[in-house]
């Protein structure tokens, strides 16, 4: 296969980096972490997007804003270890090795009060 970039060409032996998913165990986790906050109000909807190594949980508010909140699971270059991330629409809140290390701080953080 030829991949041509602009004026450069290179080839492309077949190999391409692993898709990144969530696995059945991790999408439960964030999907319990999810219902909780959709119980009371704060969350109405989510996204996942599965890139070149990467896939992404987003939740929103409501669907026509930008996420409140992205998990990240990313593969570490040159292993078959992945990087959890929290960001929020700023900055990266929490990192780890382990995504219940993520959640446990997403469930700490401060929560919408309806009156």
């Amino acid at each position: 296969m030829l991949i041509i970039n602009g004026s450069t060409q290179q080839q492309n032996h077949g190999k391409r980096p692993k898709t990144g998913y969530f696995n059945r165990g991790e999408l439960s986790m964030i999907l319990n972490t999810y219902s909780t906050r959709v119980a009371s109000g704060e969350w109405r909807d989510y996204a996942l997007d599965h890139l070149e190594g990467a896939a992404f949980f987003s939740i929103f508010r409501s669907s026509h804003e930008q996420p409140l909140y992205t998990i990240e699971k990313k593969r570490l270059k040159g292993n078959d270890r992945w990087l959890f991330i929290l960001r929020d629409r700023r900055k990266n809140l929490r990192q780890g090795a382990r995504l219940s290390d993520i959640l446990d701080y997403l469930n700490n953080l401060p929560r919408l009060v309806n009156n």
